[in-house]
């Protein structure tokens, strides 16, 4: 017999199990599941909190408090469904709130933004220059992204760097999927202006 029934009297190895088991065995109180998710949550938290916000540490408390959240409503989540989305809409949402309550603080590091915000393992054939290259690279993705509007930049992050489907982030963020789809197009379009040396007035 498996399935959350099955260990539900035993020890349990959280780290073994898939996020909708461990998500279920949350919602019936199980501590060690909770503390396995809030283990696996934290990091993409705080990588997606940073990308929206660019600030470390508003990227911090946004992650701290959306994990809270996230351990609150597991009453209201279908196990069914995947975890990240889900994880995704309240640290949007987090962020969103931040940005109403108080202009979010310039980027304290783009260092910080390439190293946790957008960490990309290198080829493993890549030599000293290539590798210097791509980070390069990585850096003006990143100051244009900075240009855009905070709407594009968030789509553009959910769907370049978190790789959500177009289903998940219309449901991330409330919106048609045909919505996802224009906005997303409008703004690549943002971007590629920045990145070719014109203003963005989106």
């Amino acid at each position: 017999m498996t399935g959350a029934g099955a260990v539900a009297g035993a020890p349990l190895p959280a780290s073994g199990f898939a996020d909708t088991a461990l998500v279920a065995l949350a919602r019936e109180g199980d501590r060690k599941a909770r503390e396995e998710l809030a283990r696996r949550c934290r990091r993409p938290a705080y990588v997606l909190a940073l990308q929206l916000l660019g600030d470390p540490d508003d990227a911090l408390d946004v992650a701290q408090d959306s994990l809270i959240r996230l351990l609150e409503s597991f009453g209201r989540f279908d196990p069914s469904r995947p975890l990240r989305p889900w994880l995704a809409r309240i640290v949007r949402n987090r962020a969103l709130d931040l940005r109403r309550h108080r202009r979010a603080r310039p980027t304290l590091s783009l260092d910080a933004l390439l190293d946790d915000g957008h960490p990309v393992a290198p080829a493993a054939a890549e030599g000293p220059e290539e590798r210097a290259e791509r980070r390069e690279l990585q850096r003006r993705i990143w100051r244009a992204l900075q240009e855009t509007s905070a709407a594009h930049r968030e789509i553009l992050v959910l769907r370049d760097y978190q790789d959500l489907s177009y289903q998940e982030i219309a449901a991330v963020l409330g919106v048609p999927v045909g919505t996802v789809m224009s906005r997303l197009h409008a703004a690549r379009r943002s971007l590629r202006r920045v990145l070719e040396g014109g203003a963005s007035h989106d």
